[in-house]
């Protein structure tokens, strides 16, 4: 039993038909993540999906994308990114979910899940724009649910690993609101992805302030999940 992480997979399969293949580095992406899954990953293993898994406008849209998530090897954990608008109710998910079979699938929203002695928690995170009502709004709800995860595993006994779309740094960038919850919880790694191509060079990767930071957008992991533990 491992446990894998990877972000924005983009899946492109569904009716809303929206490739990468056009930018550089994404040609035949979705051949090459299916070809190093099935080479990595048994039916034993869990993979944490940190966002922007499809690009379907609707959760009906996007069963050609989930369908092929649940065909391959693993249990999936999956959080909402800032491209996932086909995002509904918990409840709304689970059911569609259950009623297409999709049984390797699992959303990580207000909960956590256990792996061992950790604790899968996170959320989508937001981008601080000081002076913005709205942003602030969302992004107190976004430090709502994270905390909420957090002490989910901790009143479990395990250690929490979180896992994000945004990241709660990048570059000379910092969201407080975010940093505020992982120095207060001690949390000692922060998986994230979002971030593509060039601007990937101003990403946080390693020991930041106590926390160690990993990317995963999955471009910049070739495709390839990578191994937590």
């Amino acid at each position: 039993m491992a446990l894998y992480a990877i972000g924005d997979l983009h899946l492109a399969l569904s009716d809303t038909y929206k490739p990468m293949d056009i930018f550089s580095g994404w040609e035949g992406y979705t051949e090459k993540l299916e070809t190093s899954w099935r080479n990595m990953i048994t039916d034993d293993d869990t993979v944490v999906l940190a966002g922007d898994t499809s690009w379907a406008m609707k959760l009906q849209n996007s069963y050609n994308d989930f369908a092929f998530v649940n065909s391959l090897p693993g249990k999936k954990i999956i959080l909402k990114g800032n491209h996932d608008y086909w995002w509904a109710t918990m409840a709304k998910m689970e059911r569609w979910f259950k009623e297409n079979d999709f049984s390797t699938v699992s959303i990580l929203f207000n909960n956590c899940y256990s792996y061992e002695n950790y604790g899968i928690c996170g959320t989508r995170g937001w981008v601080s724009i000081g002076g913005d009502t709205e942003d602030e709004k969302v992004m107190l709800r976004e430090v709502q649910r994270l905390e909420v995860s957090v002490k989910a595993a901790l009143d479990q006994g395990l250690e929490p690993l979180v896992f994000m779309h945004y990241p709660p740094v990048y570059g000379a960038s910092c969201n407080y609101d975010i940093l505020d919850v992982l120095y207060r919880y001690g949390i000692k790694k922060c998986f994230y992805g979002h971030i593509h191509g060039y601007s990937q060079k101003n990403a946080v990767t390693g020991v930041h302030d106590g926390v160690e930071y990993i990317m995963i957008s999955s471009d910049f992991l070739k495709f390839s999940p990578y191994k937590v533990m």
